[in-house]
């Protein structure tokens, strides 16, 4: 496993962060989304998506668990799984056709279907720190 921490001091850091893993990101790849509300996923999420090529606005797609964004240099498909009762919905909406194809897939709270994760994932933590100033977060990122 490979682990790294990356400080954030503003949302342009933690967009940048985004931006700069969209950018290096490979057909299949699978990052998945851990943070609190507030913490800035979303704002993470559109500095992948513009790494990506996405031009579109890019929102958390809570009511639709799956946002499927496909202008970009690689298909780009964006889970928000806070709202599903159970990991068989997942199976309803094609998880695995998403997660095991050939685009870029983001999982935000992922933490909640941990049982159907793929083997090989990167996992985006983000927490803040009010002690360290109301814009810091402290991103991890663990390579599974």
């Amino acid at each position: 496993m490979k682990r790294e921490l990356i400080e954030s001091n503003c949302e342009k850091d933690t967009r940048d962060l985004g931006f700069r893993l969209g950018q290096a990101a490979e057909p299949g790849q699978v990052y998945t989304l851990v943070g609190d509300l507030g913490v800035g996923k979303t704002v993470f999420t559109q500095g992948l998506a513009a790494g990506l090529g996405i031009e579109e606005p890019v929102s958390s797609p809570t009511f639709t668990i799956v946002q499927v964004y496909e202008d970009g240099r690689l298909p780009f498909y964006h889970f928000d799984v806070y709202r599903i009762g159970d990991v068989e919905e997942m199976d309803e909406i094609g998880y695995e056709d998403y997660v095991y194809g050939q685009g870029v897939s983001l999982i935000e709270w992922a933490n909640l279907i941990e049982e159907i994760l793929p083997e090989h994932y990167t996992e985006i933590r983000i927490e803040k720190d009010l002690d360290k100033g109301f814009d810091y977060r402290r991103i991890e990122i663990c390579e599974y």
